[in-house]
């Protein structure tokens, strides 16, 4: 046997077993990057819903994107003092209110009905709202929620008493109607945004030269502060014509707080009406010169028919 044969076979038996060695850990390291390359091609393409754009189904004056819920019906109180600035012997407003009740069902996730009615004028008034897209991320991403609103108000106030010599009104001369195409978009978990283009059709306008149709565009906003409270705003601008002559656009900021099974909103506005048909044509309140109205809305939500 050669002298140097274990000088020459010590290293090869050495590198042999390190390539042994190497082979399984390189085939391992590789089966776990083709899994993890598998499992980022999957989330890529996994489409998943924004959820949450607002918390609730309206802003402050205005509806959002958002909608009950399959089997889930809404219960809602509005309620909205007297100006700020009506003084002392007013209590600061809070001797005057008025008061909105509503109901809101969800007969699908994208599909709502809902019936309110408001002291204001005696009005009832009811709508749907379908949610035709919703924001979401993943393959193909939706940049925006779209959800399509339209509503009815008829006036139940008797005119000839409220005034001795107003003549009473016809039935059609009652109803007023709501269009608005909702848009929203959630930039963050904390911020959301929303436009509202809106029409309102009025079957009646008492004199003549205003507007039977009255154009606005409305904007709304929900910054989340902490884990249970966000500040909210929404704001219409009505677009030139007798109403934008003669009258002022809505302006409402308040703040969110969510108290376990319910969203209890405060705010503060220059509109005391809430239904579409008050707030946006017919706002006479100047915000900045104190005619600010306080207000809040209670809205509870029951399971009336389960999930499958």
């Amino acid at each position: 046997m050669p002298r140097n044969f274990y000088a020459i076979s010590f290293p090869g038996l050495l590198l042999a077993g390190l390539l042994a060695w190497a082979g399984p850990a390189r085939a391992q390291t590789e089966n776990d990057l083709l899994r993890d390359l598998e499992k980022q091609t999957t989330d890529s393409t996994k489409r998943e819903a924004v959820a949450a754009t607002f918390k609730g189904t309206h802003i402050i004056n205005s509806q959002s994107v958002e909608t009950p819920g399959e089997g889930t019906l809404a219960f809602l109180i509005q309620h909205r003092f007297g100006t700020l600035n009506s003084g002392a012997y007013e209590f600061f407003g809070l001797d005057n209110a008025v008061l909105r009740l509503s109901f809101e069902y969800g007969l699908t996730d994208r599909l709502a009905v809902g019936l309110g009615r408001s002291s204001q004028e005696k009005t009832f008034d009811g709508f749907l709202k379908y949610r035709a897209l919703q924001q979401s991320t993943g393959a193909h991403p939706m940049p925006v929620s779209v959800t399509l609103f339209a509503s009815s108000a008829i006036t139940t106030l008797k005119f000839n008493e409220a005034a001795p010599n107003a003549t009473e009104r016809t039935t059609a001369s009652r109803l007023d109607y709501t269009y608005q195409v909702l848009l929203a978009r959630k930039f963050s978990s904390s911020l959301s945004v929303q436009l509202m283009p809106t029409l309102i059709h009025r079957n009646y306008v008492a004199l003549e030269g205003m507007q039977n149709d009255v154009y606005s565009i409305g904007a709304g906003l929900r910054q989340k502060l902490t884990k249970r409270l966000a500040l909210t705003a929404d704001y219409f601008y009505v677009l030139p014509g007798y109403v934008a002559d003669n009258y002022r656009n809505a302006l409402g900021v308040g703040v969110d707080i969510e108290t376990g099974g319910h969203v209890f909103q405060l705010h503060v506005t220059n509109s005391s009406g809430m239904v579409e048909k008050f707030f946006i044509p017919q706002t006479t309140g100047n915000f900045f010169d104190g005619d600010i109205f306080f207000g809040f809305t209670v809205a509870r939500n029951f399971t009336v028919k389960s999930r499958d």
